[in-house]
């Protein structure tokens, strides 16, 4: 599920060309674009699996990613989910809100930087996938209860 690991929404990620692509200082690869729905940047690092994903498919296409429609994307979801076993409806906004939540927020990063990855007007936009998470709880506990040792 490449979408999952930007969090671009389908009309983002569809238009995604090589152009988008950025090298930083430090060498490090970033999608940089803004959003088709807000014009808002949302400008992403460019995460391992990723990037194979665009290496893969370099070349082959006039866009980053083959051009699949939303809803073809989300029929090939049900039938993953399906194979795996998964009892959920997957789509590709379920896929969003999994960067968001369990990418991105679940592994610390500041609700503040998934708000701009995701390419949101404001924090609020970005509160909703922000419920909290028992392991983030206990991590943040166990910091506070390191101090009082």
């Amino acid at each position: 599920m490449k979408m999952y690991k930007t969090g671009y929404a389908p009309v983002d990620a569809l238009e995604l060309t090589e152009r988008n692509l950025s090298e930083d200082s430090t060498g490090n690869l970033w999608i940089m674009t803004s959003r088709a729905k807000t014009a808002i940047r949302a400008n992403v690092p460019v995460l391992p699996t990723v990037e194979k994903i665009i290496s893969k498919y370099k070349n082959q296409q006039k866009g980053l990613i083959p051009k699949i429609s939303n809803q073809k994307t989300n029929a090939y979801l049900k039938e993953i989910a399906d194979v795996c076993g998964i009892n959920k409806h997957l789509t590709w906004y379920v896929a969003r809100h999994t960067f968001a939540t369990t990418v991105t927020l679940g592994n610390g990063v500041r609700l503040e930087n998934v708000s701009a990855m995701m390419g949101h007007t404001n924090t609020k936009q970005t509160q909703h996938y922000a419920k909290v998470l028992d392991v983030n709880i206990m991590e943040d506990m166990e910091k506070l209860k390191s101090k009082f040792k």
